[in-house]
């Protein structure tokens, strides 16, 4: 039934939403969508350069020129100038240091094996090295292999360093070094505590708990390691969490260092480099490229081919120490906004997808792709990870759904409406029907309309002085030039009987000025009628044809409009007391001798700027009452009947 609201329309736009939300959703918390983010993420990096001043950590470099000033001395032997290193750092009052190195054997284990005066002259050499572990104020590294489910698994510092820690406790002062690997090489996450609290009972306490950064941290805050969660930096840190991003400060060189060989000058305590460490947490750790501690991080990554600047193992862990003591960090856009924003986007996407051609469809969604890229990175200025690629997928999806949705159902449907209706509604009705909430369907419904009726007069006399092929030629070529004005006021051609022709104005879309509408019409057919004489008299100019002329019957009122007929042969029409009247006036037109006529209902509706003629009251066959009826002549500002 024509005007049943297209709720299935409707609903089915919001089961796209919903399904292409849903997608994403999935996809983006099954890690499909990771790597994208990922890269989007490393370029963000790279564009926004140094992102905050580091203010907590400082760096003590084993560099170019420490390298230099030692070529012949094995790194193993360095522990005494890492003790005078160690003490210079106490001494200008930094807060805690942390040796990012692991010390696997001392150089007295080491001498020792080769027995001898050797072994004898090696027992105190460690000595200074020792009371600074013993100190309570140096943090040394470890690393760890396999599941982490064994002591076998650990590599620890040499065990006379262990012996050396404040009451031996491993968990306070020995750190794991490891870095958390994507997968693809690069570093863009650090886990809190890389031992789960389960391994560190299993193994009786006896392993290292906390990853260097975060001992380091601890430690500067003057908490408990073994505590299950930590307030630093302002904010809530659990043994527990999950990895979070790390919000590296700028690319590699970002943070200021100090070479070794400063700290161990003699003049090391006036250095303006080296007591600038005061109150920091200063971390030791290799620098030089000769000493293999790079790695890939976001500044290392390039979109097509070679690789960026690589980072040190002590910078990185400079970095997730800073971000914990100064309480940076990069939060990941909560489950709440995201799925907000990602439903209001596809929402907005599925209406504008389904309001587009195909084409223009697929160019927006190209043309959003660098602008939630652009908000993405304006996201990531304060601190939040949008996951861009989440978006892009959701709303390609909804693309391609509307896109099927199209194809499927609303385009058959479309092609209904267009076959049923528009080989006699013009375009813009048809279009105005296909956007409308309403479909004509299988039945009917009661509508207000005018009916027009009109037909050729004389048309038995035309039809026997013209042979049958001249007769169909003369109706083609006049129904063609008829159903332009027709169509023009918004007609619905309905049928063809014969030489006639019956037009509704207001159906199928109802209109509220449909009586207008149809007397505007029929002063325009007149008018083609009067050309069509014309062209009758060149075309036929020796049959003895009378006049060609036609009469036009106008009634408004209420009328059912829908499909009638069988299942195998079926039209949209008006059927009703409106349609038999409007073509008994037509009938009348001859008797009143006029071109149109038009019923008082349809005068009246149409308004005063109608111009009419003569008016009478007259008997309709069919009708017990009388009906008052007006010759049309014009409309205000229209030419007048001849």
């Amino acid at each position: 039934m024509l005007g049943r609201p297209r709720k299935s329309r409707r609903l089915w736009l919001v089961f796209f939403a919903l399904a292409a939300c849903l997608i994403a959703e999935a996809l983006l918390r099954g890690g499909v969508l990771n790597p994208v983010d990922q890269r989007l993420q490393d370029f963000w990096f790279q564009w926004q350069g140094v992102r905050a001043e580091a203010r907590h950590v400082g760096i003590v470099a084993l560099d170019e020129d420490t390298l230099a000033a030692y070529p012949d001395d094995p790194m193993i032997f360095w522990t005494d100038r890492l003790a005078v290193a160690v003490a210079r750092l106490r001494e200008v009052g930094a807060n805690v240091v942390g040796l990012d190195m692991l010390l696997s054997i001392s150089p007295e284990r080491w001498l020792g094996k080769l027995g001898g005066d050797l072994q004898q002259a090696a027992r105190d050499y460690d000595r200074t090295f020792r009371e600074q572990i013993n100190s309570g104020q140096l943090v040394l590294a470890s690393t760890r292999s396999g599941s982490g489910g064994r002591e076998t698994d650990y590599l620890l510092p040499s065990p006379d360093y262990l012996l050396a820690l404040p009451d031996f406790d491993i968990p306070g002062y020995v750190a794991l070094a490891d870095l958390l690997d994507e997968g693809d090489g690069v570093i863009r996450r650090y886990l809190m505590a890389p031992v789960a609290l389960a391994d560190r009972i299993l193994l009786d306490g006896n392993v290292p708990i906390l990853g260097l950064p975060s001992l380091l941290a601890v430690r500067a805050a003057g908490l408990d390691p073994l505590a299950t969660s930590w307030m630093i930096g302002g904010r809530a840190m659990d043994r527990e969490q999950p990895p979070e991003p790390i919000p590296y400060f700028g690319p590699p060189g970002t943070f200021p260092r100090v070479s070794l060989t400063r700290l161990l000058s003699d003049d090391a305590l006036n250095d303006p480099a080296v007591t600038a460490l005061q109150g920091k947490t200063v971390l030791i750790g290799a620098t030089a490229a000769g000493l293999n501690d790079e790695h890939f991080t976001p500044y290392a990554t390039r979109l097509f081919s070679g690789r960026g600047v690589l980072m040190s193992g002590v910078e990185l862990h400079a970095n997730v120490l800073e971000s914990l003591l100064s309480g940076e960090r990069l939060q990941p856009l909560g489950d709440g906004p995201r799925i907000g924003t990602l439903l209001l986007m596809v929402g907005l996407a599925v209406v504008a997808f389904v309001a587009l051609p195909v084409w223009a469809g697929a160019l927006l969604w190209l043309a959003t792709i660098p602008v939630l890229a652009l908000s993405g990175f304006l996201a990531f200025r304060f601190d939040v990870l949008a996951p861009v690629s989440a978006y892009a997928v959701a709303t390609a999806i909804a693309l391609l759904g509307v896109l099927g949705w199209r194809l499927t159902g609303e385009e058959r449907e479309r092609s209904r409406v267009r076959q049923m209706f528009g080989r006699y509604v013009s375009d813009q009705v048809v279009e105005a029907l296909l956007k409308s909430d309403t479909r004509p369907e299988l039945g009917g419904q009661s509508q207000e309309i005018t009916v027009l009726f009109s037909d050729i007069r004389n048309f038995t006399t035309i039809s026997e002085r013209l042979n049958a092929r001249e007769v169909v030629e003369m109706l083609n070529t006049y129904f063609e030039r008829a159903c332009a004005p027709l169509l023009a006021e918004g007609g619905s051609i309905d049928k063809f009987i014969g030489d006639a022709i019956m037009v509704e104005f207001g159906s199928p879309l109802p209109l509220a000025d449909h009586a207008n509408r149809g007397i505007r019409a029929a002063i325009a057919l007149r008018a083609v009628a009067a050309e069509f004489s014309v062209w009758m008299e060149k075309r036929f100019p020796d049959r003895n044809l009378p006049k060609f002329a036609v009469g036009i019957g106008l009634h408004s009122g209420e009328a059912v409009i829908g499909n009638i007929g069988s299942l195998k042969r079926m039209e949209f029409t008006a059927i009703g007391d409106t349609v038999n009247l409007a073509s008994r006036l037509e009938g009348m037109t001859k008797e009143i001798g006029c071109a149109i006529l038009a019923s008082e209902t349809t005068i009246v509706g149409a308004g005063r700027n109608v111009v009419c003629g003569r008016s009478e009251v007259v008997k309709v066959k069919g009708r017990e009452e009388a009906v008052r009826v007006f010759e049309v002549l014009n409309v205000e500002g229209g030419e007048k009947d001849a």
